[in-house]
């Protein structure tokens, strides 16, 4: 069975919006309940799904995972997996998106990392939930956050923002001097030092404007795919998300199964950095997929 797909090139997008009668934002509602039926959510069960389009004419799904065993502030919201989604293919600008319950304040919050924000047309769109009124037509962000605190508060307008290219210039201070298979010999994947690079190239595509502490993590599953995730910082510190939550979200996305297939992963970060992931990275990679391989690589700016 072929996996769940978390992006609809804009051709497609553009031709089903055709045969619908509709115009691409208006699509998105339409598949809206598809999103929500890919999250994976086994401590609240609680499904959310939100389908954006991006400038691209690309349409991407986010949804909302959760960890068993894990503090619930570990999860991802389905906002959250749908900005990342974006990052992880490079699309420029998020335009609008439509998604199953309203945004919360952290959310909303997190979308302000992206430039105009504000400017998102966003439309709540509850499916199977007659407690719940569908908003009649897209409005724009800014009327769920109509006095928000963001990047432009802290940052200088020059500064990238999350879904805008990033070079930290970062390199690697240590390697694995005897290349020793990072796979736990279930793959013919990359050995230690290909797959600290990945996770170097992760961390140098980290938006961490705030903390300057960016990182990466890059996870490689049993038939040698490697998924790479970058730190994701918020202006309000605690919407940010973390680099395994990120890398998760890019082996979801990419078509990974459980999360048991993952079987080695590296961080990069700066040694000594204000902000250190390994701590948290561990117990998350190891509540997860307890018998991955887990290391961390420190880097240097420069």
């Amino acid at each position: 069975m072929d996996p769940p797909r978390f992006v609809i090139g804009a051709s497609e997008a553009a031709s089903l919006a055709k045969e619908a009668g509709l115009s691409l934002t208006d699509l998105l509602p339409t598949l809206v309940a598809a999103a929500k039926a890919l999250a994976r959510t086994p401590i609240s069960r609680y499904h959310v799904g939100a389908v954006g389009l991006g400038s691209s004419g690309r349409i991407f799904f986010g949804v909302n995972l959760e960890f068993r065993g894990l503090p619930l502030h570990q999860s991802v919201h389905a906002e959250q997996f749908l900005a990342t989604n974006l990052a992880l293919h490079r699309e420029p600008r998020l335009l609008a998106f439509a998604v199953s319950s309203a945004p919360c304040g952290h959310c909303r919050q997190f979308l302000q990392e992206i430039r105009d924000a504000s400017e998102i047309q966003v439309r709540i769109f509850p499916v199977d939930d007659p407690d719940q009124e569908p908003d009649p037509a897209f409005g724009p962000l800014s009327r769920l956050l109509p006095q928000w605190f963001g990047p432009s508060d802290l940052l200088e307008k020059e500064v990238p923002l999350l879904l805008e290219p990033h070079h930290n210039g970062l390199t690697l201070l240590t390697r694995n001097p005897d290349h020793e298979s990072s796979c736990n010999g279930f793959c013919d994947g990359p050995d230690a030092d290909e797959l600290a690079a990945a996770a170097l190239e992760a961390a140098n595509a980290s938006h961490a404007p705030y903390s300057k502490s960016p990182s990466g993590v890059a996870i490689v599953d049993r038939d040698g795919k490697v998924y790479k995730g970058s730190y994701a910082e918020s202006a309000a510190y605690n919407p940010s998300l973390g680099p395994v939550q990120t890398a998760l979200v890019a082996y979801i996305a990419g078509g990974g199964g459980g999360y048991e297939r993952i079987v080695a992963g590296v961080l990069v970060e700066k040694e000594g950095a204000l902000v250190t992931q390994e701590h948290t990275a561990r117990l998350l990679m190891g509540q997860v997929s307890p018998k991955c391989e887990f290391r961390v690589v420190h880097c240097s700016s420069g």
